[in-house]
C-alpha cells in the first residue's frame, strides 16, 4: 500500500525536526508502506530567498525567481534523505522535474497538466522510500523550471497521491487538524474528525488555512483521501473525503474568516448590457480572483457594482479599472480594505432551513452590519467591518453550539 506524506515548513524547520520527520516515516516503512514523501522549505526558506531576490532586483525575472526559490525545498529533501539513511533505510529523492511533475509555463503559480511519476514507481519497488521537492515542477513547452504558488507542496502531495493510486494523503502540519473556528479566536472550537471534500473546499476558500483551495480541489477531482494531523503527536486528525451520510450528520462543520480581502465599489456605471462583462474579463485578464458581487438596483440608467477579491490585488485592480473608466462609463472607483468575511459552512445546511435567519440573528444580537452576502448550497458568506469579524466569528459558533462543550441545537 502507498502512503504519501507531506511535511510543511514548521515541520521541518531545523535539523532536529528533519530526524523527527525521518523517524515517523521510518515508521511506516517498517509498518509494511511504501512511502512517498513531499518536502516544504525548511522553516521561512522561501521568505528569506524572497527578500534576498528583492535585495538585488526591483523586479525579479520570474523564470530566475523560480529557479531560486526552488532550492529551498531540494535542501529540506537531501536532508531528510540523509536522515532517512541513518534509521537504516534507503532513501531516494527527486526535484518536481525529476519526479515527473509537468506543468504550464506560469511561473510563480504554475498549475499541474500531467504527472509521469516512472522514476518514482520504479525506487518504490527497489524497497527505497522517495523524497520530492514540494512546490515546484518543470513546463511542458519551455523546459523551465516552475512553481505552483502558495500551497504549491500540498497540490504536489495530493496529485502523487492521485498519481500513484495511493491508499491516503496524510498532511502533516503544526495543527493537528481542522476546526470548527479558529482556536485563537473561539478558545472552545473542536477539531472536526471528518469533512467532505466540498466542506473542506469551502472552508479553505473562505480563509481556513489548514489547506489550501488547489489542493482541495485535485482531491476532490481525483477522489483523494485527505488526513492533516499534526506533524508533533501520533494523534489522528481530520480526514477530508467522502462522507456517509446518515441521520446524524452535522447541519454545520465550522466557522472560517478571512481578512486578507479587500472590497471595491465600481459607482454610477450604464446599466446597460457588456458593462459588467468588460470589466470582470479585464480583471479575470489580469489574473485577479473575484469572489463576492452584488450589483446595485439601477437608478437614473446607471448601479454601482461592488465586489471582493485578495487585498494584495486591489492597486492593481483600481489601475486597471481607472485605466477603463472612459471606455465603460464609470464615475468613481472606491476600495475598501477594512472590511472581512465571514462564513458558516455545513452539507447538513442544505436540508435545514432557518440556517440563515439564525445566523444573521446572531450578528445582529452581536452589533455587527452585514454589507455583503452570498450564498451556496453549504455555505453563508458575509462581508462586515474588519474590526467586528473575530466578534461576528463567535457569535455565530455560539449560537450553532460548535465549541467541544456544547451541543448543536436542533433545526
Amino acid at each position: 500500500m502507498i502512503v504519501v506524506q507531506k511535511y510543511g515548513g514548521t515541520s521541518v524547520a531545523d535539523t532536529e525536526r528533519i530526524v523527527r520527520v525521518a523517524e515517523r516515516v521510518a515508521q511506516a516503512k517498517e509498518a509494511g508502506h511504501d512511502v512517498v514523501v513531499i518536502v516544504s522549505a525548511m522553516g521561512k526558506t522561501t521568505d528569506s530567498l524572497l527578500r534576498q531576490a528583492h535585495e538585488v532586483s526591483s523586479v525579479p525575472p520570474g523564470r530566475e525567481l523560480d529557479m531560486l526559490l526552488t532550492a529551498g525545498e531540494r535542501i529540506s529533501m537531501a536532508l531528510l534523505a540523509m536522515a532517512i539513511h541513518e534509521q537504516g533505510l534507503t532513501a531516494r529523492s527527486f526535484t518536481g522535474s525529476q519526479a515527473g511533475i509537468i506543468t504550464d509555463s506560469v511561473h510563480g503559480k504554475a498549475r499541474i497538466l500531467d504527472i509521469t511519476p516512472g522514476r518514482i514507481t520504479e525506487a518504490l519497488t527497489g524497497g527505497h522510500v522517495v523524497i520530492v521537492a514540494g512546490f515546484q515542477g518543470v513546463s511542458r513547452d519551455s523546459k523551465d523550471i516552475t512553481t505552483l504558488g502558495r500551497g504549491g507542496s500540498d497540490t504536489t502531495a495530493v496529485a502523487l497521491a492521485a498519481a500513484l493510486r495511493a491508499e491516503v494523503c496524510e498532511i502533516y502540519t503544526d495543527v493537528d487538524g481542522v476546526y470548527t473556528a479558529d482556536p485563537r479566536i473561539v478558545p472552545n472550537a473542536r477539531r472536526l474528525d471528518r469533512l467532505s471534500h466540498e466542506e473542506m473546499l469551502e472552508l479553505a476558500a473562505c480563509g481556513t488555512k489548514v489547506l489550501m483551495v488547489r489542493s482541495v480541489e485535485y482531491a476532490r477531482n481525483h477522489n483523494v483521501n485527505v488526513h492533516v494531523r499534526s506533524s508533533f503527536s501520533y494523534n489522528d486528525g481530520t480526514w477530508v473525503g467522502a462522507k456517509e451520510d446518515t441521520m446524524e450528520q452535522a447541519m454545520i462543520s465550522g466557522v472560517a474568516h478571512d481578512s486578507g480581502e479587500g472590497k471595491v465599489v465600481v459607482r454610477r456605471v450604464p446599466d446597460k448590457p457588456g458593462v459588467a462583462a468588460r470589466i470582470f474579463t479585464a480583471l479575470a485578464d489580469a489574473q485577479i480572483n473575484i469572489d463576492m458581487i452584488v450589483q446595485n438596483v439601477s437608478a437614473d440608467g446607471t448601479t454601482d457594482i461592488s465586489f471582493t477579491l485578495p487585498l494584495a490585488d486591489g492597486p492593481r485592480a483600481l489601475q486597471l479599472l481607472r485605466g477603463l473608466s472612459d471606455e465603460v462609463g464609470i464615475s468613481d472607483i472606491v476600495l475598501d480594505e477594512q472590511v472581512g468575511k465571514v462564513s458558516l459552512i455545513g452539507a447538513g445546511m442544505k436540508t435545514h432551513p432557518g440556517v440563515a435567519a439564525a445566523m444573521f440573528e446572531a450578528l445582529s444580537e452581536a452589533g455587527v452590519n452585514i454589507e455583503m452576502i452570498s450564498t451556496s448550497t453549504i455555505r453563508i458568506s458575509v462581508v462586515v467591518r474588519q474590526q467586528d469579524v473575530e466578534i461576528a466569528v463567535r457569535a455565530i459558533h455560539e449560537r450553532f453550539g460548535l465549541g467541544a462543550d456544547e451541543k448543536e441545537p436542533e433545526a
